[in-house]
């Protein structure tokens, strides 16, 4: 039948996932687009990390959301564990601080019924103050749901992108979708240059409507909701056993307070309809309304000077309400993946499986491959290796006795290991390795990994950036200023 050439645009986590479940099929060549200079710099980057266990959306009115990610959640269980990502399963609490709050709960309890969640129950005041004391006072009732789960969603995306990668697939990033046309070739432009396909896949996040109206089909648009938070020392750990949420309201699950998979306190977001889909930006308003938020849940929180980091995420806001996966009679050879907003870091490998089978109808043949590898090995970290294994990782690489970031452990051959698996800028490497992301935010470690990437890359220091064009790190030394070159 030949080789069906299938173009992912996006490199977030719902495009990463899209393309290592398709990489388990023969005869799909698969290349995935991502505008930034690393994958999963956009939507997939600053959000909870919260695998949702799928009692939010009534699926009535968000159908797709609903089914999906109950059905994410479950996939997840098990992809953790193949791909070695980061990931912990602590259950979550909404929780009812006043009487008007106690309908909402009860409601959410037979939703979730409804949306075939397991083992979800509520709970009292009683057993919540024994079950989660850094409540306050005030908690009346909390649904529990035990399948409530907390990711690295950056671990994510890389694991998927890679596995796919070692399956056949391929990235190019940098490259950002200027047009797309439809004929007797089918051609895709972005800023690196044109490709060919014959299905193109619609997963460019913030920015999918504009992908679509590209592509001709025009009938929903994506605005941009802004969340803030902060996140303290990981020294400090956990305030809360659990995931919690406030019971929800028309703009949201509300600010919660969590914590990441390696065990940093988390609080946020606050929710902020934006024009600029770019922006992110914090504000001292945004960060006190988050911050007085969070203490209505949990009164006695960290200090405000224990906050190592304050950072937003800008989720998408679909005009439609729900997700948009689907593909178009009169468009052959076009799928949208668009408006993945909450909870679509959960629905992400239910999304790919829906997309499956929307290549199916499409007329393409998902033949299993019997070359397919599953699993994924993640970077050795040193700071999780006991004596003897340190020891031994130090003998076989030496780079393993060199540390580069003190706050995290994060040692040289763990930085080269990343650019190796594909970072090249000082965040990708940050978001594989986690070289940074201390307590001292990468003051110790930045011009470090600066000289690693220029070394392994073969480049000069000055061309290294951040994140990608219009970051670079250095323009030079100090001698070119005394000679007066710059």
């Amino acid at each position: 039948m030949g080789t069906t050439r299938i173009v992912i645009v996006g490199g977030g986590i719902v495009g990463c996932a899209i393309a290592r479940e398709l990489s388990r099929y023969q005869d799909l060549d698969i290349t995935v687009l991502e505008r930034e200079a690393e994958i999963g710099m956009g939507v997939s980057k600053a959000n909870t990390a919260i695998i949702h266990a799928g009692f939010d959306d009534d699926p009535d009115k968000a159908p797709v959301k609903a089914a999906l990610c109950v059905r994410g959640n479950e996939l997840w269980h098990t992809l953790v564990k193949v791909l070695e990502i980061p990931c912990v399963w602590p259950g979550s609490l909404v929780v009812a601080t006043d009487d008007d709050q106690l309908p909402t709960v009860e409601a959410l309890l037979a939703r979730a019924e409804r949306n075939n969640v397991p083992g979800c129950e509520l709970w009292d005041s009683d057993l919540l103050r024994t079950k989660e004391p850094s409540l306050a006072e005030g908690a009346r009732l909390a649904l529990f749901a035990p399948t409530a789960g907390v990711i690295s969603p950056f671990d994510a995306v890389f694991a998927l992108m890679e596995n796919a990668r070692a399956n056949g697939a391929r990235l190019v990033t940098g490259a950002e979708v200027t047009a797309v046309r439809f004929g007797k070739e089918n051609e895709v432009d972005t800023t690196t240059g044109t490709f060919g396909f014959d299905v193109l896949i619609n997963a460019a996040g913030l920015h999918a409507d504009t992908v679509s109206h590209l592509a001709g089909i025009t009938d929903f648009t994506i605005g941009a909701r802004k969340g803030e938070y902060l996140l303290f020392d990981k020294a400090l750990g956990p305030l809360t056993n659990h995931i919690v949420f406030p019971a929800p309201s028309k703009m949201g699950k509300g600010i919660l307070v969590t914590f990441t998979a390696e065990g940093h306190t988390m609080i946020g977001p606050n929710a902020q309809d934006i024009p600029d889909k770019d922006d992110f930006a914090t504000t001292v308003m945004g960060i006190d309304e988050v911050y007085n938020g969070a203490r209505k849940l949990v009164p006695k929180l960290y200090p405000r000077g224990q906050c190592i980091r304050t950072f937003a995420g800008v989720r998408p806001e679909p005009s439609t309400g729900d997700f948009i996966i689907k593909s178009y009679n009169g468009l052959p050879g076009f799928i949208n993946a668009a408006g993945i907003r909450s909870p679509g870091l959960a629905s992400a490998p239910a999304i790919a499986e829906r997309v499956a089978s929307l290549l199916l109808d499409q007329g393409v043949e998902l033949n299993p491959s019997a070359d397919f590898r599953p699993e994924r090995k993640a970077i050795p970290r040193f700071t999780e290796m006991n004596a003897a294994e340190r020891d031994a990782a130090i003998k076989e690489d030496p780079a393993y006795g060199r540390v580069v970031c003190r706050c995290e452990t994060v040692t040289e051959a763990e930085v080269v290991e990343a650019i190796r698996r594909g970072a090249t800028t000082i965040d990708g490497v940050k978001l594989r390795t986690r070289a940074g992301m201390g307590r001292c935010q990468s003051g110790f470690c930045s011009f470090r990994v600066l000289d690693i990437l220029a070394r392994e890359l073969g480049v000069d220091r000055t061309s290294i950036t951040k994140r990608g064009s219009g970051s670079r790190m250095t323009i030079g030394g100090t001698k070119d200023l005394r000679r007066g070159d710059r």
